[in-house]
């Protein structure tokens, strides 16, 4: 299975969480490879060196509760947004902690109830005690998951941007679909979209488009949409009804804000203004206020012309600039990693094909989990969550196990 995204890790927890389920990882390896797997009092070994260093990072969580109330931190804005980022990334895995704790106490009680008991209510001891148990190991991989680290770029809004690829006219038409699918999908969930650019067809078709998913986390869930999408079916031209098969390219990137650490200098750009074209209408097309981007060491090329003012369509071009030149970095990065302590899913190929969108059959089928479903107009209606879900569990278990190897 393939996923095609990115992950940063790069908070200040993240090295003691990513040591703490590495060693965790490691300890479960050696549960599941020696013969016979390990003796009761291994296994409650490994567990309790877990929770000690759960117990770590659940004290640290408190003494920033702690560190966040002070008079200094609170008059310290970027102390006080370092200590809140801290905060919030651990919040999830000490709540599952303090379940633990709170479910390994009804244990000791159910037990106890066990042990001194006979008859029904030793019976009824016996299923409580099941049933925790199937609870703590639940709690466990949850806890598993928690410890991951954290793409510090998920919180962040995601420029998309669509090509039509293979197929010409009809090409044109799925990447206007697609891009109706993601508007779709924002609404879903309370996102905006802001269209930077987009050359359209005269059938009503879109050569390529690029556009921001504005909202909280939209990064985090767009990123998994990014690849060569495939569709099939008869097109409105084809006289004898014969299937054709189409393609359009997704290219998903975090908008890089003030945080990105990309430099950008005047000596490495140039700057063009021309007259709009575009969707913009009547308004637009009497001023030259388009503006066409090169960044001159790369070659990359970013237009934006949504905008009536130039100097809007500048910094938005900027903006999108900023963010693939990240992305170039990133691809670097991402190639200097040990290919074992990669995501096997996590590729980063865009020429990759992930899905195919197969109209005769009513198919949609995520060629990298396996996944299809016969709901095809639900899914260009922008139903996308059980896709996406099912490749972020696929993501984790898969990052998960390159911790283990």
């Amino acid at each position: 299975m393939r996923i095609n995204t990115t992950t940063t890790y790069m908070t200040s927890s993240s090295v003691y969480i990513r040591s703490t389920i590495e060693h965790t990882a490691y300890d479960h390896a050696i549960d599941e490879r020696l013969p016979g797997g390990l003796s009761d009092t291994g296994r409650n070994l490994i567990s309790m060196d877990l929770m000690n260093k759960l117990a770590s990072l659940a004290e640290r969580y408190e003494e920033l509760n702690t560190l966040m109330a002070q008079p200094e931190v609170l008059n310290d804005i970027p102390q006080l947004q370092k200590y809140g980022r801290e905060h919030a990334e651990l919040e999830e895995v000490v709540h599952k902690y303090h379940e633990l704790v709170d479910t390994d106490r009804q244990l000791a009680e159910a037990q106890e109830m066990y042990d001194s008991e006979e008859g029904e209510m030793r019976e009824m001891a016996q299923e409580e005690i099941e049933r925790l148990r199937a609870r703590k190991e639940q709690l466990l991989e949850d806890v598993k998951v928690a410890l991951l680290p954290k793409d510090i770029m998920d919180e962040k809004n995601a420029i998309v941007t669509i090509q039509g690829g293979a197929g010409g006219d009809e090409a044109a038409l799925f990447a206007g679909e697609l891009f109706r699918m993601y508007s779709r999908y924002a609404d879903n969930h309370r996102w905006k979209i802001e269209v930077l650019d987009a050359n359209e067809t005269e059938q009503g078709g879109i050569k390529d488009i690029t556009f921001v998913v504005k909202g909280k986390g939209a990064y985090s869930r767009m990123k998994y949409e990014g690849g060569t999408h495939r569709v099939q079916r008869v097109p409105v031209t084809e006289a004898n009804g014969r299937i054709h098969t189409s393609t359009a390219k997704v290219i998903v990137l975090p908008e890089a804000d003030d945080d990105t650490e990309i430099d950008i200098k005047d000596s490495d750009i140039r700057v063009d203004v021309y007259r709009s074209t575009g969707h913009g209408g009547q308004s637009v097309n009497t001023t030259d206020s388009a503006v066409r981007i090169t960044h001159l060491p790369t070659g990359l090329v970013v237009t934006c012309q949504d905008e009536k003012s130039q100097l809007k369509n500048k910094l938005k071009a900027l903006t999108v600039l900023k963010s693939r030149l990240w992305d170039l970095e990133e691809a670097k990065r991402q190639e200097e990693l040990s290919k074992n302590r990669r995501s096997q899913v996590q590729t980063g190929d865009r020429s990759e094909k992930i899905r195919t969108y197969n109209f005769p059959q009513d198919r949609v089928t995520d060629h990298r989990i396996g996944l299809t479903r016969h709901n095809l107009p639900g899914v260009l209606n922008g139903n996308l969550d059980e896709f996406i879900d099912n490749l972020i569990t696929a993501d984790q278990a898969d990052r998960l196990q390159s911790m283990v190897l």
